[in-house]
């Protein structure tokens, strides 16, 4: 299970999605009674992410927390996020980390999902990152009760299939690149008959000139005798 979270800050709105730690912890508000292993975990995020998603992963540094993503619409990146997005996504991880949740003045770090790295050697929901340069801080007082409580009236539970959804971003990226490519292959056919066209219009511009009746016409042999004369 994953908890989607939906950010009206921003236009139009924004999702945010929550996995499980791996110390269990349960997202604020969870209930007691269910079964906490049919939560997916952040493994499981990690793992089926997006080959070139724009999810944002955040996560409370140096503290224990279940990881939190959020995912742009086309055309953003992870460097122009919105301030106020920003912000719910600090919130709902401080208020996802048994630690974090109870101090003030925490830091969060987020980073593109494409750059998390894990390895074998790691322990469970531990990453750490391909390029530390981009890796961003974000700065939280202490908790925000109307924004947790706000994000919290739009949570809904879901069961994904990762997998299946990661291949068929895959299978839609690759007839999006294969669409782009015929394209761009079509965009360079019209382009080269355009200028074969165009070279054989300048080749052939003054064919018309030296047709034979044109040759004939403008030939002095045929003339008769008074040519001169007219012509003087």
């Amino acid at each position: 299970m994953v908890f989607y979270f939906t950010s009206t800050v921003v236009e139009p709105s924004a999702f945010i999605y929550v996995g499980k730690d791996k110390f269990e912890s349960m997202p604020l508000g969870h209930p007691r009674g269910m079964n906490l292993l049919t939560m997916l975990s952040d493994e499981d995020l990690i793992k089926y992410g997006l080959d070139n998603d724009v999810w944002v992963s955040f996560h409370v540094d140096n503290l224990s927390s279940a990881h939190v993503y959020v995912r742009l619409r086309e055309g953003e990146t992870w460097d122009n996020i919105a301030q106020p997005l920003l912000e719910d996504c600090a919130q709902l991880t401080k208020a996802n980390s048994i630690e974090g949740n109870k101090k003030d003045n925490i830091t969060i770090i987020y980073t593109p999902w494409s750059n998390l790295k894990k390895d074998g050697s790691m322990a469970a929901g531990q990453v750490t990152f391909h390029n530390h340069k981009l890796v961003r801080k974000v700065y939280v007082k202490q908790r925000e009760n109307p924004i947790v409580n706000r994000l919290n009236k739009t949570r809904v539970e879901k069961y994904p299939d990762l997998r299946a959804e990661k291949e068929e971003d895959t299978k839609r990226k690759q007839r999006s690149d294969r669409k782009a490519r015929d394209e761009q292959r079509a965009k360079e056919k019209k382009k080269q008959q355009e200028y074969e066209q165009l070279k054989w219009q300048k080749d052939h511009a003054y064919d018309d000139m030296f047709t034979e009746e044109n040759m004939e016409a403008s030939n002095n042999q045929d003339r008769d005798e008074d040519f001169l004369d007219d012509f003087m």
